[in-house]
């Protein structure tokens, strides 16, 4: 019997106790505290996993807006792929500055058109929608299409050189995506009416965006030779030209004056030549005569012929 009463169930008032007071606790047996050798229980709560998610999601927007700091403040002998980008590229930045440059583009180059009409009547405008899908498709185009071929180059260079060390495309997408981040305030002042003004930001940004891929690939075109070098570099700089030269001249072109008919032109006749009076009921008719002048047709027979 002593057996017996050591297997069966006891309450303990300790137990009770804490249960009481804390309703919410959560019990545990130690068949439950008993792993497998080799495995670990962890337990995860769900308010927790939020607020890690929430932080990783603020220390991503946080990154983003350093690295769009570091492309519009691009120093010397500061890398952004190694201090910006610290081998974690995002393709997130990059994808959303072109589509904000390119819808910046398109609406701001119909917004100089339509103050252009206001100032000159004479100009004719329509909204020209078409060139939303023309800045996408260059913008996208050219930041992708110019880092996959500038990857390719180095890759195909590293071949030559053992010491270059090219970027990854990602690395390289990143890089041109966030240079491209300094024109959308730019094209945003070139609403300002002032052909020399718009030209001098013009020349900033380009400055600024430049200096900053010539900064991040320096340390890796350096180690080819001085020729390779300064030619890819200089391509980068023109590709870099060409892009904000055509956006300039696309969309923001002026358009041309409205065709207006010029007036007629009264020319004098000599005063020898006697115009006849023209009479108040004088009507043209469909076969080219007047009223008055078939009216003197039917009198002129009628009169008698008067000879000297």
């Amino acid at each position: 019997m002593a057996a017996a009463d050591e297997l069966a169930f006891h309450e303990f008032e300790e137990a009770t106790n804490l249960l009481a007071e804390t309703p919410e606790a959560a019990t545990t047996s130690r068949s439950e505290q008993l792993t497998p050798q080799g495995h670990v229980a962890v337990a995860v709560g769900s308010g927790d996993s939020y607020g890690a998610e929430d932080e990783v999601e603020e220390s991503d927007k946080t990154a983003v807006l350093d690295r769009i700091r570091g492309s519009l403040l691009p120093r010397p002998g500061h890398n952004f792929v190694r201090h910006r980008l610290r081998n974690r590229p995002d393709l997130y930045g990059p994808f959303w500055i072109c589509a904000t440059l390119a819808f910046v583009l398109a609406i701001t180059g119909n917004l100089t058109l339509l103050l252009a009409q206001r100032r000159d009547p004479s100009i004719h405008y329509s909204p020209q929608f078409h060139k939303v899908t023309v800045a996408g498709v260059t913008i996208y185009c050219y930041a992708w299409l110019v880092p996959l071929a500038l990857w390719g180059f180095l890759r195909w260079r590293q071949g030559v050189r053992e010491r270059l060390g090219p970027y990854t495309f990602l690395e390289t997408v990143c890089v041109y995506g966030y240079s491209l981040f300094v024109f959308i305030p730019t094209v945003v002042l070139w609403l300002i009416p002032v052909p020399w003004l718009q030209w001098l930001f013009g020349v900033l940004a380009l400055a600024l965006s430049a200096a900053g891929l010539v900064f991040t690939l320096w340390p890796v075109v350096r180690e080819d030779t001085r020729l390779a070098a300064a030619v890819l570099l200089s391509v980068v700089v023109l590709l870099h030209a060409l892009l904000a030269l055509g956006c300039k001249f696309y969309f923001f072109q002026p358009l041309p004056p409205a065709h207006v008919a010029p007036p007629p032109r009264a020319t004098a006749l000599p005063p020898s030549i006697l115009l006849p009076p023209t009479s108040p009921w004088s009507v043209a008719t469909p076969d080219g005569w007047s009223l008055q002048a078939q009216h003197e047709r039917t009198l002129l027979p009628a009169l008698p012929t008067l000879r000297p």
